[in-house]
């Protein structure tokens, strides 16, 4: 009688044999034997299609760390499953393995740790989900999070944007600068580029150049040629890939996310030459993002990029996802519309006046992120303490809600 999978490996790869090179060898025999590859393949399926039916918007799974259960995270709260299996280090690093590439797999064993995109029909018949993936070692195992993708994407109107905010975004109305996303992992960042992107693909003839660390969503051309460069897969850096598509004729650039001076410097560079380019930075009100850019730059080249920000700068916005009181989520945001004002403070050094220039933009579309949450919250959106909670500035929260 044959062996099973586990039980192969079990005799196959001794307990004393640890880290890379057990998944090596756990890679060996996937390679050689291809139902046993099928089998690990199909347990993460069944992992990731459960996680699309109880609406999970992650997963993690591997090492004791998880006390050997899957975890799912459903509408903010991560939880360990009690209807799905419990399987062995050796089980999930086999699972990990069957979906990543050879590259990858060196990639992965180089730097321990391995950021990719992942698109799988869950069911026969089905176009693909697509998940982004990271694979990496936890007390010398393999662990992994996975990220559902929205399949659909939210129309830029079901977002709550004030109608003069959704103009700017649109490349119709304003051919050039700099837009910010801006919010801490998990705030929808993704979502709504997503949604603007989508905006600016059915209204306008153009080309889109979009570099994601991974990719996510893929948009299907409809105006717009789009195309989608992977860091690591298509183009070896956000930095690079900014820099290359000058050479493509964009009209509008998409950087997933500013992570260093270089890049920061090399958008703001991007933006200046006349394109319209959409980023994200990990930055929790207006003013944090531009502080936060003003400051990756050594005090002597500060005045340089400060100006250049202020030239650039058309819209940031920041956002926070808020649990709402059907269970769910609902975004508050605060909406920075750059004017000549804003340009002056900016240029001038004078950015703690830029909170009260928001303050009375309503006109404008602008809103504070404390307007946006008392509105949530005089509407019946969200309770008094979530408003509270999840506030910038607790006292000004306060003088809202009359205390």
């Amino acid at each position: 009688m044959s062996l099973s999978f586990k039980d192969q490996m079990t005799q196959s790869v001794p307990n004393y044999v640890n880290g890379t090179t057990r998944f090596q060898k756990i890679n060996s025999l996937l390679l050689a034997n291809e139902p046993w590859q099928k089998e690990a393949f199909e347990k993460l399926r069944d992992l990731l299609k459960n996680m699309r039916e109880i609406t999970a918007s992650d997963i993690d799974l591997g090492s004791a760390s998880s006390i050997h259960h899957v975890w799912y995270r459903v509408f903010g709260t991560k939880a360990p499953s009690l209807d799905v299996p419990q399987y062995s280090n050796d089980e999930i690093t086999s699972m990990l393995l069957s979906i990543i590439s050879e590259d990858q797999k060196e990639q992965l064993y180089k730097n321990r740790n391995l950021d990719f995109s992942l698109g799988i029909a869950l069911e026969p018949g089905e176009d693909n989900s697509r998940f982004r993936g990271n694979i990496y070692y936890d007390t010398n195992h393999l662990v992994a999070n996975f990220r559902r993708i929205n399949q659909k994407v939210f129309k830029i109107e079901t977002l709550g944007f004030p109608e003069p905010i959704i103009r700017r975004l649109n490349l119709r109305y304003e051919k050039s600068g700099l837009v910010l996303i801006t919010g801490i992992t998990g705030s929808g960042k993704s979502t709504t580029l997503d949604s603007i992107i989508d905006m600016c693909n059915n209204t306008n003839e153009a080309h889109m150049v979009i570099i994601g660390s991974p990719i996510e969503y893929i948009h299907k051309p409809n105006k717009c040629i789009i195309r989608h460069r992977e860091v690591g897969e298509d183009v070896l850096s956000f930095q690079k890939g900014t820099i290359q598509a000058l050479r493509q004729d964009p009209d509008i650039i998409v950087v997933g996310e500013m992570r260093d001076a270089e890049t920061i410097a090399t958008v703001l560079e991007v933006t200046d030459s006349g394109h319209k380019v959409y980023t994200t930075l990990h930055t929790s009100s207006a003013i944090d993002s531009v502080h936060r850019i003003i400051g990756e730059f050594p005090p002597a080249e500060q005045e340089r990029i400060r100006n250049r920000l202020a030239d650039t700068l058309k819209l940031a916005v920041s956002q926070k996802l808020v649990p709402n009181k059907e269970g769910k989520y609902t975004m508050a945001k605060e909406i920075l519309s750059v004017n000549a004002s804003v340009s002056a403070a900016i240029r001038n050094n004078n950015i703690g006046e830029i909170y009260q220039m928001i303050t009375e933009g309503k006109s404008k579309g602008m809103m504070t992120l404390e307007q946006d949450l008392f509105n949530l919250y005089r509407k019946g959106s969200i309770t008094k303490e979530n408003a509270l909670n999840y506030s910038n500035n607790r006292k000004r929260m306060l003088r809202f809600l009359g205390h």
